[in-house]
């Protein structure tokens, strides 16, 4: 058993003694320490840890712990053992002499997302480094942002995008013209198609420099063109659908299952 630590100085000593003894007899605490002050440029970043573990006590019956230190919240959860989308197929975008990417492996990305939504709950932060493809299933981690169930006033915050490189039309246009978006099953559906495509083939789902601002490549997604999906055979048609531009002509992540199942 391991844990992932979260915007904590002093995580360990406030973990209850017996699970740190049954973690080191299992190979040792394994953490990762990300500090980020209440006082940055992004105040609610403090807010995450706190809000994630909220979520997961309301979607696992694992042990997790949160508290509050002098820059704002930190988290505790069980670690994900297993390498994320993006280095599971590193092979692919090494060159053309390499397989097409496993559907199994697709489709165990997509089952996570469609158990998710069946919980009514929305990722809103969906990337390759987030899906983490373990031995026996793939985990969907880092669910700070999510939406769909009742989180506590002193950690939530509103939805303000994710990582932009993944985000939906709709959410780029609405975050660039309010500041804020709401997320939906729709623009997960997108940003997994995006992750998919990356991972795949090294390129985003719309063309913009590497150094554009954040805005700029908010733009982009918005309104530009998006990139042709270079990937062939049924998984390169189910993420051109996934990537549809308007949310009512993409498939629901069941749909994309039961078409992947068919195959497998």
């Amino acid at each position: 058993m391991g844990f992932s630590l979260f915007h904590c100085r002093f995580g360990l000593s406030q973990i209850p003694k017996r699970f740190c003894a049954l973690s080191k007899l299992r190979g040792g605490v394994r953490s990762l320490l990300r500090q980020k002050s209440a006082h940055s440029r992004h105040q609610w970043t403090a807010l995450a840890p706190g809000r994630e573990i909220s979520i997961l006590r309301q979607l696992t019956p694992e042990p997790h712990f949160s508290g509050t230190w002098e820059r704002g919240t930190w988290g505790a959860q069980p670690w994900r053992f297993g390498n994320s989308l993006y280095d599971r197929w590193g092979h692919h975008r090494a060159g053309p002499e390499y397989p097409e990417p496993d559907l199994r492996d697709a489709a165990q990305c997509v089952a996570a997302l469609a158990a998710l939504h069946r919980k009514r709950w929305v990722h809103c932060d969906i990337q390759p480094a987030h899906l983490i493809m373990g031995s026996e299933r793939t985990f969907l981690i880092d669910l700070a942002l999510a939406q769909g169930g009742p989180v506590p006033d002193d950690v939530d915050f509103a939805y303000r995008g994710c990582l932009v490189h993944y985000e939906a039309p709709e959410i780029a246009r609405s975050v660039l013209q309010t500041g804020f978006a709401i997320p939906t099953r729709e623009s997960d559906i997108y940003a997994l198609g995006a992750s998919l495509m990356i991972s795949a083939t090294g390129k985003r789902h719309v063309q913009y420099p590497d150094d554009a601002d954040r805005r700029d490549q908010r733009r982009a997604i918005a309104d530009g063109p998006r990139q042709r999906v270079e990937i062939p055979g049924l998984l390169g048609s189910l993420l051109t659908a996934m990537m549809a531009r308007l949310p009512r002509d993409r498939p629901t992540a069941d749909d994309v299952s039961r078409e992947l199942a068919r195959v497998l």
